[in-house]
């Protein structure tokens, strides 16, 4: 059977509290072998640390604090958590950061600083750095290639940008996290991704968010990242097969 790897579901969020256990064996079920999940805040920690030790296998945890939770008389509390946990075990990688100029540009600054941060302590760990760069590809590229000394590596995730942009991510060592979003009718993905090498690629869900084509509208989990494959075999012209074997080589030689 061929094997998938979601790199980014939120699966610890409340949407799953109903039937967490059953969807994730969904996943699995489907060929999803593993499930990589980013931490948003101080809140997320102990949902996410529970599924993972309920699916030891399978869902390995990440920590991180998500730019839309930067607030002004939080994120350092916030982020001397994640330093904290940081020391405290192993962990996956570290993220979700980067910058959200989608939601609230006046935190600018300090998500910024948030940024810089986490790419720092991924280097010093030696772990993939996983970003959001929502509305801020040129904001997140610019700080990536200032801390970018050969040890920086990681997943612009939810990618959504220009060939130029993508080409750039990758000439500084890091993957393109592709999702739903590709299977969109407006997506301009498809023609971006044509030009881009599947060995660059990994592929996600963000579940509960950006559901895949035909489940639009619906929450969306891990086992849909089959869909998304399928949609990308489609663009590349390429059997299912490699499609699923060659991201899943990636993830797991991003992950280590």
């Amino acid at each position: 059977m061929r094997q998938l790897i979601d790199t980014h579901a939120h699966l610890y969020s409340p949407k799953f509290d109903n039937d967490r256990p059953d969807m994730v064996r969904r996943a699995i079920a489907q060929g999803v072998v593993r499930m990589y999940l980013p931490n948003i805040d101080s809140e997320s920690i102990q949902p996410m640390l529970d599924l993972e030790a309920a699916f030891p296998e399978h869902c390995f945890a990440m920590m991180g604090l998500h730019p839309g939770h930067v607030q002004p008389d939080t994120w350092e509390q916030e982020l001397a958590l994640v330093e904290k946990w940081l020391a405290e075990r192993a962990w996956a990688g570290v993220g979700e950061t980067g910058i959200d100029l989608y939601w609230d540009k006046s935190t600018l600054e300090i998500q910024k600083k948030s940024f810089a941060r986490q790419i720092e302590w991924a280097k010093d760990l030696d772990l993939p750095v996983i970003i959001h760069s929502r509305e801020s590809n040129e904001e997140c590229l610019e700080l990536v290639k200032n801390g970018q000394d050969g040890r920086l590596r990681g997943i612009f995730h939810c990618f959504s940008g220009t060939l130029e942009q993508a080409q750039r991510m990758i000439d500084l060592g890091f993957m393109l996290g592709i999702g739903g979003t590709l299977t969109y009718a407006k997506s301009e993905l498809p023609e971006v991704l044509r030009e881009v090498p599947l060995e660059s690629i990994v592929l996600e869900t963000d579940s509960p968010y950006l559901p895949p084509v035909p489940n639009r509208g619906k929450r969306n989990e891990s086992a849909y990242v089959a869909l998304v494959a399928e949609k990308l075999s489609e663009v590349k012209v390429l059997p299912l097969e490699k499609i699923a074997r060659v991201t899943t080589a990636n993830a797991l030689r991003m992950f280590g």
